[in-house]
């Protein structure tokens, strides 16, 4: 049943996913689609933090433009973070899979030892010219370790509480340091992005049973011990009882939304980021846009979001079906990561969930979030590229031969061809 309901979610017809043999000079481009609509994101960030940040900006450094510019910068970085990306084959990254997981837990243990306090937590590293946020990079990481994990250990993870246990001792590792920043907020993110992966390769039904009562638990402990989270509790269920305290932000956030109405004051307009609505340019600048561009523009934005994140699902189903199964899980992974933190911020900000400090990716102010983001979808793009790759193979006869066909072969083909071309390219 369950493996019905993963095809059927992302299930697209033979004719819809893979090209005619005719079509086969066509495949070597990347996914203009996907790349079209990570763009536009980028584009609408820039415009927002530029729109909630220019009297913070001025008042805090005396130039309004101070703020966007740096974002300005931080995405010409994560372009070219992106560009280089898509050259990598996706081979080189499976095999130092397991570094991710050695990064991972480096990053999260050196914040912890130099990292910079900001609003009660250690969650940046401070290098000079930007902070990095630890669990943005230890969170991709993590995606790509399990991934490798996942094609090693495949059968195991399907048929025995081993390979499921295995991640989890994993996880736990991990949580532990992230709750030692604390980021509860990443926990969460990275928690959902591993849950699903593991569901994506075929785990039984009843071993999330067990980890999701498990989570819940967890985090209702969490929430219990510190007096902090339980005010978050409190104030989300009815923030106007507190309204100039625990629920400040949500009331001003909500407030931001009820002056949008349908089609909102118009870029430039908000009156809620001039000093009434905190970090309006970061955890809360959907709630500007909200309050600029109304209800059509806020839901334009969602159905933005949900779009990348469906196409970028089908993208690992489509890489699984040719066997491809690191590239597939690793998809997965980043569309999960993405998903999730975008749902998260966008419930936060309209009161569906408690306040919590997460980012919008693509659209909040901040270095890290962005560039991890932008090389995410690098490798996402070259992981299509590769799939439609592994497609031309299939359907071009080789010159000389017989077709190529089985997925072993397709791969062994696939992979000579990016050693000899893109990983030629790559190192050049």
């Amino acid at each position: 049943m369950l493996k019905r309901v993963r095809q059927g979610f992302l299930h697209r017809t033979r004719s819809e996913s893979e090209p005619s043999e005719q079509d086969a000079s066509t495949v070597y481009r990347v996914d203009m689609v996907l790349l079209g609509a990570v763009l536009a994101l980028l584009a609408i960030g820039l415009v927002m933090v530029g729109s909630a940040s220019m009297d913070v900006s001025s008042a805090t450094f005396g130039d309004p433009l101070r703020v966007v510019l740096k974002q300005f910068l931080f995405m010409g970085a994560g372009l070219f973070v992106m560009g280089l990306m898509m050259l990598l084959p996706i081979s080189r990254i499976q095999q130092m899979s397991w570094v991710g997981l050695l990064v991972a837990f480096f990053l999260l243990i050196v914040v912890l030892v130099v990292g910079r306090e900001i609003n009660g937590s250690v969650r940046w590293i401070p290098l000079g010219f930007f902070n990095l946020q630890a669990s943005e990079v230890a969170k991709l990481c993590v995606v790509i370790y399990l991934a490798g994990y996942l094609v090693r250990h495949l059968e195991e993870v399907r048929t025995q509480w081993s390979g499921f246990i295995k991640p989890m001792l994993v996880m736990t590792g991990l949580a532990l340091l992230l709750l030692a920043e604390p980021d509860l907020g990443a926990l969460v993110v990275l928690t959902v992005a591993v849950m699903g992966m593991i569901f994506m390769a075929g785990a039984r039904f009843h071993q999330f049973l067990v980890m999701i009562s498990g989570v819940i638990i967890l985090i209702g402990l969490m929430i219990w011990m510190e007096p902090y989270r339980m005010a978050r509790i409190t104030s989300y269920m009815d923030p106007w009882a507190n309204a100039f305290g625990s629920g400040y932000q949500l009331t001003q956030a909500l407030i931001a939304f009820g002056r949008g109405a349908w089609f909102g004051e118009g870029l430039g307009n908000s009156i809620q980021k001039l000093f009434y609505l905190p970090e309006a340019h970061t955890d809360f600048v959907f709630a500007v846009l909200a309050e600029e561009f109304g209800l059509v523009g806020s839901l334009l934005i969602l159905g933005l979001f949900l779009f990348v994140a469906w196409r970028s699902l089908q993208l690992g189903s489509r890489s699984e079906d040719k066997g491809l199964l690191f590239h597939g899980f690793v998809a997965y992974g980043i569309a999960l990561l993405f998903a999730s933190q975008a749902l998260i911020n966008i419930g936060v900000n309209t009161g569906l969930l408690p306040t919590k400090g997460l980012a919008l990716p693509l659209i909040s102010y901040g270095g890290s979030s962005l560039i991890v983001n932008c090389l995410a979808f690098g490798i996402l793009l070259r992981i299509d590229f590769e799939r439609r790759q592994a497609v031309a193979v299939e359907v071009k006869p080789v010159a000389g031969r017989k077709a190529v066909s089985g997925l072993k072969a397709t791969e062994n083909t696939v992979e000579k061809k990016f050693s000899g071309s893109a990983g030629g390219s790559n190192h050049g």
